[in-house]
């Protein structure tokens, strides 16, 4: 296992859980902390005892936007946060390949074969916003306080924002948040679609715990791992595009050892003991 400085990392139930580990910042973003974002997710996805990732923040905050000392270190010298990692390759996962679809800072957590779950139990600002956008799924603490902050600072949809809110909330509400960068809060969150669910704060790991344990038990690895892409790929591929590549799929499917144990375990009344992907 990798040794990190601003994430926690670990495994329980198969279920590996990632997070920002800068507390006493409400866990500001910083270029460390992107690498060992990266670096983390490539090691669950690597991992054949996890089957899905769950990302969110030690203590009171999600991650409360970039760094400070780091945004005012880039107005004095240009630029933006470096990069530093090298992309994780997903490229032998099953499913279509999205890498060529979603370039850019985060792109590889849209290739990545297992889902991730975003756990907001606190301030979401800013690129922590960006983070949240680009899991599989989001549950939040209904008194979690989100922003954009983008036009607050002098910046702009980063990361590819102006391309995700849309599709989440719908253009008149991803508008509203962008450009007044207001404060809202979870439960708001989940009314606009921002969020799968808002939960008391109190309860909301052991939920997200919950769904991420049953993915875990109780589904194919190999089955997330394609329709994750391929709703992803759907972005950019008309209905019969789609239709095409899902029949393709499919066939693949019938071939795989899951389908036969999805099926077997169902006849016989049992827990189904699914391969790794």
């Amino acid at each position: 296992m990798t040794d990190y400085t601003q994430i926690i990392y670990d495994v329980t139930d198969r279920v590996a859980t990632i997070r920002f580990n800068r507390p006493d910042r409400l866990n500001a973003y910083t270029g460390t902390m992107a690498d060992e974002l990266r670096a983390a997710i490539s090691e669950a996805s690597a991992d054949a005892g996890v089957r899905a990732i769950v990302m969110t923040g030690e203590g009171r905050g999600f991650c409360a936007g970039a760094d400070m000392e780091v945004l005012q270190g880039i107005g004095s010298s240009g630029g933006e946060i470096t990069r530093k990692a090298a992309e994780p390759d997903f490229s032998a996962a099953p499913g279509p390949d999205v890498t060529a679809d979603f370039p850019g800072r985060f792109g590889y957590m849209f290739a990545c074969p297992k889902p991730i779950i975003a756990a907001i139990n606190g301030p979401c600002a800013g690129i922590g916003m960006v983070l949240a956008l680009f899991a599989d799924l989001r549950f939040a603490a209904a008194e979690a306080r989100f922003t954009t902050a983008f036009s607050a600072r002098g910046l702009v949809a980063e990361h590819g924002m102006a391309w995700l809110l849309p599709r989440l909330v719908g253009e008149a509400n991803a508008l509203d948040l962008l450009l007044t960068s207001r404060k809202f809060d979870g439960t708001e969150a989940q009314a606009l679609g921002l969020v799968n669910k808002a939960i008391p704060g109190a309860d909301l790991m052991a939920h997200v715990h919950a769904v991420a344990k049953s993915m875990a038990d109780e589904v194919s690895p190999r089955s997330m791992a394609v329709m994750k892409r391929q709703v992803r790929a759907s972005y950019h591929q008309s209905f019969a595009e789609s239709l095409t590549a899902a029949d393709a799929e499919m066939d693949g499917s019938f071939k795989a050892p899951d389908f036969k144990e999805g099926v077997q375990s169902f006849v016989e009344k049992r827990a189904p003991a699914f391969a790794s992907v």
